[in-house]
C-alpha cells in the first residue's frame, strides 16, 4: 500500500521499492520522475530551466491526489500493492495518458547493475490517436501509431525520444539511455535499457504550434540562421585536392549558377585525429579560402571524431582520458583504415582540446562552418554498454554523444565572437538545435524509395524540434550518373531539395575518379563526378533553373527561419501543423508546407508524372499554371520531369518568384 504526500507544488508517492514525484515545469507542462532508489536525482541532461512561470495547484490526500498546471492535469491513485501508483494525465478535461499496470512495479523495473535498472513506462492506447516524431530513420512512415522504434543512433538513424500526439499534447522521454518506444494499438511504452530513474515531460497546447513552443522552451530554440546557408550547397564524396575543389567552384561561377557553399570532405587531413590539411594535396589553404570568399562561397570542412595511435594527438588524448574507452578489450571500436577510437566530447577537456586544434588548423584561415560526420558515433559492433564516456557507461548516456559533439564547435565559435553558427551533423539529440545543428539523414541509397522515406524523415525531425534538416540530393550510395534511372531520380530529388530547409547536393557516385591513378598513394579515393553538369545535357538546364528558384526563395526561407528561432515552428512542416482542425491533414505523409504559404507535393516514384494532392481550407494557386483551386478537396496534378507540384496560398507575395 503506497502513500501520497501533497505539497504546494508537487505530489510525492512512496511505497516499497518506489519513489515518484510529479511537479510542474513551466507553463502547461508536468514532469514525472520515478525510481527504485532512495532519492530522485535532479539531473536534467539537456533540458533547460523552466522558461515561464507555472500555475500549479494541488489537492488531495494520501490515497488520491491531483496536480494541475494550466491545460495539464494529472491524478495519482495510491491503490494497493497490485494497483499502486496509477497516474492519469488530462489535457483540459480529456484524458490523454493512463498508466497501464502489467504486474507490479518490480516487473516494470529490472535491476541491471549498481543503481541502474531497465525501466518501462506503459500507458493505455487511445483509439484513433496519431503520433509523430522519434527522430529519423529510413522507414516508410511518418505517423508512428502502430510502430516500434529502437532508441539508438547509427548511420541513417538518429533517435530523438519525442512525440507529438494528434490529441494535442507532447511527450518527451528524458533519458539518454538506449532503449525502445512502442506506440502500438494495445499500449504506448517507453523503455530505458539502463537508467537510474524514469524521467519524462507531458505538455499540452491549443495547437501543434503551441505544443512545439513548449518543447522548445524545454530544450532550446535554433539560433539565427545565416542567409548564405539558405542557398545551394555543392559537395561530393570528396574533392581530393585544393586544385580540384577550386576548379569546380570556378566553373559554377563561370556558368552563372548560384552557389553559396562547397564542402571539403573527409580525408583531406594528414591522419584521423589530427584535424588539419594534408599539405601534399592542400598546399595553400589560406589562398584557397581567400579565393572562395572572393566568390561569396562559404567553405565547409569535414571533422571526424575518430583517432588512432598514428595520430600526433593520440598519446596526449589517450593518457588524459579524452577518448571513448572500452569496458573490456582493446581501444578500437571502428575499423576504417585501421582500428579507430572515438574522442569523448562529453568530456569538457576534450571539447576544449579539439576546438583548439580546429581553431589553429581551420578557423585561423577563416573557416567557420564544419561538417561533423560520424556523429552517432558509428561504433562496431553496436554495444553501448561496452563504451565508457566521461558522463558514464554508454548503456546510460550513449544518446548524448551528438549533442556534445555539436556543442563543442558552437561554443568554440561563439567564444571567438561568431554570431551566426551552424554545423552539419549526422545525428542529434534533444537540444542539438540550440547549437546550430543542421542534421542530415545519413548515407542512404540512391533510390526512389529512399527519396520517399526522406520526405518523412524531414517531417519527423521538424516535429522533434530539429528545424535545420536536409538529405543528400540524389542519395549517397550506388548511383550510376549515366543511367536513365538516376538521371530521373536526381531531378525529382532536386525538386524536393528546393523545398527543404537546406539544399545540398552530395553522394558517392559510381565510376571512381582518375585522381587515384595519378596519385597512387592516396588513402581514400573519391567517387564519380557530382556537379549539376554531370547528369546529362537534358538535365542541366532543369537543375540550373531549380537552383535559381532556390536563390529567389532565400528571403522567404530566412523569414521562416527567423520565425522558427522565436517560436520553434519548423519551416518544413506537416499539413496538420497549420490545419489542426482538419482530420485529413493528420493522414498526409508525403506532402507538406514549406512555411505557411507554400504547399509542396513531391513526386517520388519512377516514371510518375502525376499525383494526388489534398488542398486544405482556403484558395490555392498552382505555381506553374497560376490556376486557382478551392481548398477542402483532393485534386490530381500533372508534372512532367521538368515540372514540380507546388501551390501558394492566395494573397501571398511569394507567388511572384515562381
Amino acid at each position: 500500500m503506497g502513500k501520497i504526500t501533497v505539497l504546494e507544488n508537487k505530489l510525492i508517492f512512496r511505497r516499497k521499492d518506489e519513489l515518484t514525484i510529479i511537479e510542474p515545469y513551466g507553463e502547461n507542462c508536468l514532469r514525472c520522475r520515478s525510481t527504485k532508489n532512495s532519492q530522485i536525482l535532479d539531473e536534467s541532461w539537456t533540458v533547460l530551466p523552466p522558461a515561464t512561470k507555472d500555475s500549479c495547484k494541488t489537492e488531495g490526500d494520501e490515497h488520491f491526489a491531483t496536480i494541475e498546471n494550466g491545460m495539464m492535469r494529472a491524478t495519482i491513485e495510491a491503490g494497493n500493492f497490485w494497483r499502486g501508483g496509477i497516474i492519469t494525465y488530462y489535457r483540459n478535461e480529456k484524458m490523454i495518458l493512463h498508466t497501464r499496470l502489467e504486474g507490479d512495479y518490480n516487473n516494470r523495473t529490472q535491476h541491471v547493475e549498481g543503481d541502474h535498472y531497465r525501466i518501462q513506462v506503459i500507458f493505455d492506447a487511445n483509439e484513433g490517436e496519431h503520433f509523430y516524431g522519434m527522430g529519423q530513420e529510413q522507414v516508410d512512415l511518418f505517423d508512428r501509431k502502430g510502430a516500434t522504434c529502437q532508441i539508438i543512433h547509427y548511420n541513417t538513424k538518429s533517435t530523438l525520444p519525442v512525440l507529438y500526439s494528434s490529441l494535442g499534447y507532447g511527450f518527451f522521454w528524458n533519458n539518454p539511455a538506449p532503449g525502445r518506444c512502442e506506440t502500438t494499438r494495445n499500449h504506448t511504452m517507453f523503455v530505458a535499457d539502463s537508467a537510474y530513474q524514469a524521467d519524462y515531460f507531458v505538455y499540452a497546447g491549443e495547437t501543434p504550434a503551441d505544443v512545439m513552443k513548449l518543447y522548445c522552451d524545454l530544450t532550446g530554440y535554433a539560433p539565427k540562421f545565416p542567409r548564405w546557408a539558405s542557398g545551394f550547397w555543392q559537395c561530393k564524396l570528396r574533392y581530393e585536392s585544393q586544385d580540384e575543389l577550386l576548379s569546380v567552384a570556378r566553373q559554377y561561377k563561370k556558368l552563372g549558377i548560384p552557389i553559396h557553399a562547397i564542402v571539403i570532405d573527409f580525408f583531406h587531413w594528414t591522419e584521423q585525429g589530427e584535424w588539419k590539411f594534408d599539405p601534399k594535396y592542400w598546399p595553400d589553404p589560406q589562398a584557397m579560402i581567400d579565393e572562395l570568399r572572393s566568390m561569396d562561397i562559404e567553405p565547409v570542412v569535414s571533422i571526424w571524431p575518430t583517432i588512432n595511435p598514428n595520430s600526433e594527438n593520440y598519446e596526449t588524448m589517450n593518457e588524459a582520458n579524452m577518448l571513448v574507452r572500452t569496458e573490456n578489450g582493446q581501444f578500437g571500436t571502428f575499423d576504417f583504415h585501421g582500428q579507430q577510437a572515438f574522442v569523448d566530447f562529453m568530456n569538457p577537456e576534450t571539447r576544449e582540446f579539439v576546438w583548439e586544434k580546429a581553431k589553429q588548423n581551420y578557423y585561423s584561415y577563416g573557416i567557420k562552418t564544419f561538417w561533423l560526420d560520424e556523429a552517432e558515433p558509428e561504433v562496431h559492433p553496436q554495444q553501448p554498454g561496452h563504451l565508457k564516456y566521461y558522463l558514464g557507461n554508454g548503456a546510460q548516456v550513449a544518446q548524448l554523444y551528438p549533442y556534445y559533439y555539436v556543442k563543442t564547435f558552437y561554443d568554440g565559435l561563439q567564444k571567438e565572437g561568431e554570431e551566426e553558427i551552424l554545423s552539419l551533423t549526422r545525428a542529434a539529440y534533444p537540444g542539438s538545435q540550440r547549437y546550430g545543428a543542421i542534421v542530415w539523414n545519413g548515407d542512404i541509397n540512391s533510390t526512389f524509395e529512399n527519396l520517399k522515406m526522406s520526405i518523412k524523415s524531414g517531417l519527423s525531425m521538424g516535429m522533434c524540434g530539429i528545424p535545420w534538416w536536409n538529405s543528400d540530393i540524389g542519395g549517397f550510395w550506388g548511383a550510376d550518373i549515366e543511367s536513365d534511372y538516376f538521371r530521373e531520380l536526381i531531378v525529382r530529388w532536386f525538386q524536393f531539395g528546393v523545398f527543404c530547409p537546406v539544399m545540398r547536393l552530395h553522394g558517392s557516385r559510381q565510376k571512381q575518379s582518375d585522381f587515384v591513378e595519378k596519385n597512387p598513394g592516396i588513402i581514400e579515393p573519391s567517387g564519380g563526378d557530382n556537379e549539376i553538369w554531370s547528369f546529362g545535357e537534358a538535365n542541366y538546364p532543369i537543375l540550373k533553373s531549380l537552383i535559381e528558384l532556390r536563390e529567389r526563395l532565400m528571403d522567404y526561407t530566412c523569414k521562416y527561419m527567423d520565425i522558427n528561432a522565436k517560436t520553434g515552428a519548423p519551416i518544413m512542416r506537416p499539413m496538420f501543423f497549420d490545419y489542426p482542425e482538419d482530420p485529413v491533414c493528420y493522414t498526409l505523409e508525403d506532402q507538406y508546407l514549406y512555411g505557411s504559404e507554400i504547399l509542396f507535393a513531391p513526386i517520388y516514384e519512377q516514371g510518375a508524372t502525376s499525383r494526388e494532392v489534398y488542398l486544405p481550407a482556403g484558395n490555392w494557386i498552382r505555381t506553374s499554371t497560376k490556376e486557382k483551386f478551392c481548398g477542402g478537396t483532393t485534386i490530381t496534378c500533372q508534372a512532367k520531369l521538368d515540372e514540380f507540384i507546388a501551390f501558394v496560398k492566395e494573397g501571398s507575395d511569394i507567388l511572384s518568384i515562381f
